[in-house]
């Protein structure tokens, strides 16, 4: 189904060939031989880099080289035109006949096209969102919620155990703020009035908590010392906090396999952040001594002191890192080490972090961390999801986190809706700014990018229902479609749609490779605009219209080719967390 890697293992056989003919040393690496599409498509339907990468090692110009691998495809009935280009690369006309046989295949498949086994089940844990549970989740959230849901629906789509995990930071100084704040709240309910100091988190969203707080305990909290009531409030407002993160993530489609608390880490059966530090240790990787203090402005953790570290330079970090501060307790660092310690014990080889961008001065220490920790034997993959710049008509949306005034991820679904905010969420490389603007993500026209392409699954929708009132006998499901005499379609922006849809499952699997679920948006965007060409080629030219009235044949394979258009476009939002629109209103 994977035309590309099909392609690609007929290069690699050329390449065997020739080395049998002496043209090619035998122990030459082909591994590097790739096949892609065209940059240009009036230069063919495949290209390859073969003859570049093979020239070198073998002593050979790669045009001369290039011309060897042409001559090897001169028979091949696939294949209508062999190029060489440029410095040597090869470029292939595929003939007419393939892309009815490869529309065939499309609609056997099913809703399985596309979906890949390079997998092969190897566990992976995607750890994304992992907000401190200390109120709502902002529009910052939703970006990287939506990235690292659309990347494990992706892995799993190609043939990975994907466990989705969220880290809850519930240790730590901002989990007894958010206690203090509640138990503010929890007097107020009582009927104080109450004034929220500097520091204390100053949202309403805890007057439930304090509510919940009374209802429960009424005024015995009240006439407790701090260091009674603390623990309390911090174990209720956490649970609160929690329940309304999930909410607020079910409402994006969005649910977690993993909650995994932070505490848990120290307050188990044994201390896990102090097993890893003995566990380094044990391996000569920590050691008592005094970091120089970094350069511009003074981080609030830095101290001038001897402390227990962490050597991560020998792993690629900066600087090594402090695991233990100077009142004893442990660094946020020696935390995270102890979680990623336990996700290599439970069998994670492969794990991705989704982080904000706030968190980009992370990702040294941490890929340090998962090789000192697995003895490089564990990949840790961190994608850093940039900010997300809020507009309404055109006009910046103003927040600010301190002040308590900035809009929340709820807000942003009951705004827009789950799917287009999902959509425009992955519609830009995660590296990337976002500007997102509500006026333009419901605007009803081809400028918006998730109402093209609903818009086009609609279209194809609209065709089958059609299809089906004009010729009651005509099957429109994908598989009974397959039977249809496909070799009728010839038209130019026929074969421009069914060649889109042959890139398909090289995309998924480039994109599951890169972790860059963004290019399912893109490919879809993509297929949109050839499908939205070849509607309005049908308006201006009646024979090439989708129902074609006495032509039961052509028909039935036209509305073959608008099945497989639809069938693609869906497994795509699928995997984006998008539920395709079937009518647009």
């Amino acid at each position: 189904m994977n035309m590309f890697k099909d392609f690609e293992a007929r290069f690699l056989e050329a390449a065997n060939a020739l080395k049998a003919a002496g043209v090619l040393p035998e122990d030459l690496d082909t591994g590097r031989v790739t096949v892609e599409p065209p940059r240009d498509a009036s230069h063919g339907d495949i290209a390859s880099n073969a003859a570049m990468i093979l020239a070198k090692p073998a002593g050979m110009a790669p045009r001369d080289l290039a011309e060897h691998f042409a001559k090897a495809f001169e028979d091949d009935p696939d294949i209508a035109k062999v190029d060489v280009a440029g410095p040597g690369f090869i470029n292939l006309t595929l003939a007419d006949s393939v892309w009815p046989d490869y529309l065939k295949s499309v609609l056997s498949a099913g809703e399985e096209f596309g979906r890949s086994d390079m997998g092969a089940g190897q566990p992976v844990n995607v750890e994304y969102v992992s907000a401190n549970p200390t109120g709502p989740m902002h529009v910052g959230h939703c970006r990287g919620a939506v990235f690292g849901d659309a990347l494990a629906s992706l892995l799993d789509y190609s043939g990975y155990k994907v466990t989705r995990e969220y880290y809850v930071n519930d240790a730590g100084a901002q989990v007894d703020v958010l206690a203090r704040s509640a138990f503010l709240r929890y007097r107020e309910a009582l009927g104080e009035t109450i004034e929220i100091p500097e520091g204390l988190y100053p949202g309403d969203y805890l007057c439930a908590v304090g509510e919940a707080l009374k209802v429960e305990y009424g005024q015995r909290l009240h006439n407790m010392e701090e260091a009674e009531w603390l623990p309390i409030v911090r174990a209720k407002s956490i649970e609160m906090m929690l329940d309304m993160i999930r909410n607020d993530l079910a409402a994006l489609g969005i649910k977690h396999d993993v909650f995994f608390s932070e505490r848990s880490l120290i307050e188990g059966e044994t201390n896990e952040v102090a097993d890893t530090i003995e566990e380094l240790r044990g391996k000569g990787l920590v050691y008592e001594g005094r970091l120089p203090p970094p350069k511009g402005k003074l981080p609030d953790d830095w101290e001038d002191r001897e402390q227990t570290l962490f050597r991560a330079t020998e792993f690629g970090d900066d600087v090594d890192r402090a695991l233990i501060k100077s009142d004893d307790s442990y660094t946020y660092f020696a935390s995270d080490m102890a979680y990623h310690r336990s996700k290599i014990r439970r069998g994670f080889n492969m794990m991705i972090n989704v982080f904000g961008a706030d968190h980009a001065g992370y990702i040294k220490r941490m890929k340090s961390a998962v090789s000192a920790l697995s003895d490089g034997k564990a990949d840790l993959d961190i994608k850093v999801c940039q900010l997300v710049k809020l507009y309404r008509d055109g006009e910046p949306v103003k927040m600010s986190k301190r002040s308590g005034s900035f809009v929340t991820l709820r807000e942003v679904v009951d705004e827009v809706g789950a799917g287009p905010a999902r959509f425009m969420m992955i519609f830009r490389k995660n590296d990337a700014a976002l500007d997102f603007d509500f006026a333009k993500v419901l605007e009803q026209s081809k400028d918006n990018p998730v109402f093209y392409v609903q818009y086009a699954h609609a279209r194809a929708q609209s065709v089958l229902r059609n299809a089906k009132e004009a010729l009651p006998d005509l099957e429109t499901s994908g598989k009974n479609l397959s039977q249809a005499q496909l070799d009728l379609l010839n038209d130019e922006a026929e074969l421009a749609v069914i060649k889109r849809i042959s890139h398909y499952p090289r995309i998924i699997e480039a994109a599951a490779h890169a972790h860059e679920p963004h290019r399912i948006a893109f490919y879809l965007h993509e297929l949109a605009g050839e499908f939205h060409v070849l509607w309005n080629r049908g308006k201006e030219l009646p024979q090439l219209r989708f129902i074609v009235a006495g032509e039961f044949e052509q028909t039935r394979a036209r509305v073959g080719l608008i099945s497989a258009v639809a069938q693609t476009i869906r497994s795509g939002l699928g995997i984006l967390g998008v539920k395709p629109i079937y009518e647009m209103r």
